[in-house]
């Protein structure tokens, strides 16, 4: 007999997902039949907790572009993923959790069966599309709606639920998938009055945001033609590498507000302007953005904030229409983009003194591993280098470090983004602190022997939210000295080979040029 479950795999691999990230239990086990029945079609990669497995799926679909899945049990498997699916929201990341749910005729009468919660689709409800398969003849719907949930518009998360009951019910063959209309039209007359505004205008800025991923050529033609400095938010690093106009540097700096202040037309390009981005120190002194061009693929997104022109697009297919459309001319944006690069790297010393050191490590990591994949959590090297960094690979570097915060994101998530680029380097960046939120996603790594180098920052506890302290003037800081493991024995017990290092770029640097064969872990001395 076919079941749903088995139906449920296919209809997954019908629409290009290729791994599932899990944990099985005894409400998933007829997902499981679908998986074993699938054979090598579909792959499985068992984390060691579900948040783990949200963040795989997380780093999984950044890094290859499309759609991840992750099977959890009903209640606690749910709600551990639900961290991760909140982090896959706030950074516009495509993540379908398929999960169990109790017997049907249980559902909401309290009755202290195993994993019951009162209401499950009412607690996803609020975060993302959610679903329920009720009818097995409907699951081919279902299935339809959960992906254009994912991939219309905006992308993000969305939740399908299956009763135990359910999932081993007969179920015919699916029919095909239906195509999502995600195209979205191209207003072709509100186009030609944008080129008219960008070729008059003579200081023109690009603020681009991770809706740029994938279209970062047509990025590049056009700030090309245009002549404008590029400032890239934290999850479009790396789209303009090393090029004459990009400013690879945080909104929040005061150096690039004065930049975005003096130009007479700002174009915001995917980007949903957020505080994490364009405010980190909350101090309100953002530039008035309100006669901006804004391109965005989310109606929601654009009535946000007040812009000339509002425009909703896809941002690549926009960009490619556009750039022929402009007149080149000379509008010093290379000059000013230069002018701006080095006052936004200078500026870190006022912050925090500490800080260019800690982007001189970023770098000396992108530089002994050319076109690696650096996964970030929340530490202070990744904090420094959001503020100002230019990576070497488009789509390259990503953390949990703005938006949502997700404090243990990097180890799963750098496991997601190794097995989406088999073959290459990949980094996780984690402090000692946020490396005991998800410790056990090391050893999965060794389960698949990926190479993946995990560079912990030891500073023997939370020393950037005890530093905020400090300027808060909290006396005595409480909290924040969590003890840090032994991380040679730690290694150890994962068996994967280790090495301690200095905060020396040069030391470092050295480190990672020897050969590596699975995953490694690194130890930077903080203190």
């Amino acid at each position: 007999m076919t079941t749903v479950g088995i139906r449920l795999v296919e209809g997954l691999i019908a629409r290009g997902i290729d791994t599932v990230f899990g944990i099985p239990g005894v409400h998933t086990i007829e997902l499981y039949r679908g998986l074993a029945t699938a054979g090598d079609r579909i792959r499985h990669i068992t984390p060691r907790h579900e948040q783990g497995a949200g963040f795989m799926a997380d780093g999984y679909a950044r890094v290859s572009g499309k759609p991840a899945a992750a099977f959890v049990i009903t209640g606690p498997g749910l709600t551990n993923i639900l961290t991760a699916m909140a982090q896959a929201r706030a950074d516009s990341v495509p993540m379908l959790v398929v999960s169990g749910l109790g017997r049907s005729d249980t559902l909401g009468k309290g009755l202290g069966r195993l994993h019951e919660l009162p209401d499950q689709g009412a607690m996803i409800a609020p975060l993302c599309h959610t679903e329920t398969v009720t009818d097995p003849k409907k699951l081919g719907e279902v299935l339809d709606r959960a992906f254009a949930a994912m991939t219309a518009g905006r992308p993000g998360p969305a939740h399908i639920q299956i009763s135990t009951n359910m999932m081993g019910q007969p179920c015919a063959e699916l029919p095909p998938p239906v195509v999502s209309g995600s195209a979205v039209p191209l207003p072709l007359g509100k186009l030609r009055s944008i080129a008219t505004t960008l070729n008059e205008a003579e200081r023109i800025v690009i603020l681009a945001g991770g809706g740029i991923r994938g279209a970062e050529a047509h990025l590049v033609k056009l700030a090309e033609s245009i002549d404008a400095p590029v400032v890239q938010t934290v999850n479009a690093r790396g789209a303009m590498f090393g090029h004459r106009l990009s400013v690879p540097a945080s909104p929040s700096l005061t150096a690039v507000r004065k930049l975005i202040a003096e130009a007479d037309q700002i174009l915001a390009i995917g980007t949903e302007l957020g505080p994490t981005d364009y405010d980190v120190y909350v101090n309100g002194r953002v530039p008035n953005l309100s006669g901006m061009i804004r391109i965005d693929i989310c109606a929601e997104q654009l009535a946000r904030h007040p812009a000339k022109v509002p425009v909703k697009a896809d941002a690549g297919a926009l960009m490619a229409a556009l750039w022929p459309m402009t007149i080149r001319a000379n509008r010093e944006g290379s000059e000013r983009a230069a002018v701006v690069r080095a006052a936004a790297r200078a500026e870190l010393a006022t912050l925090y003194e500490p800080m260019p050191a800690h982007l001189e490590m970023v770098e000396a990591i992108r530089d002994a591993m050319p076109e690696a994949i650096i996964v970030g959590d929340s530490t202070q090297p990744v904090y420094a280098a959001n503020l100002y960094y230019d990576h070497d690979r488009p789509g390259g570097w990503f953390n949990a470090a703005t938006g949502y915060g997700a404090l243990g994101y990097a180890p799963g998530a750098a496991v997601g983004a190794a097995i989406a680029a088999p073959g290459t380097p990949v980094v996780c960046l984690i402090g000692d602190g946020g490396l005991q939120f998800s410790p056990g996603e090391v050893r999965t790594a060794l389960d698949h022997n990926l190479p993946i180098t995990y560079i912990v920052w030891n500073n023997a506890g939370f020393r950037e939210i005890a530093e905020a302290m400090r300027q808060a003037r909290v006396d005595p800081i409480l909290g924040c000295d969590p003890s840090p493991f032994d991380h040679e024995h730690f290694a150890m017990a994962c068996d994967i080979p280790f090495a301690r290092v200095s905060q020396d770029p040069s030391e470092l640097a050295e480190i990672l040029d020897t050969p590596q064969d699975g995953p490694r872990l690194l130890e930077v001395q903080a203190l």
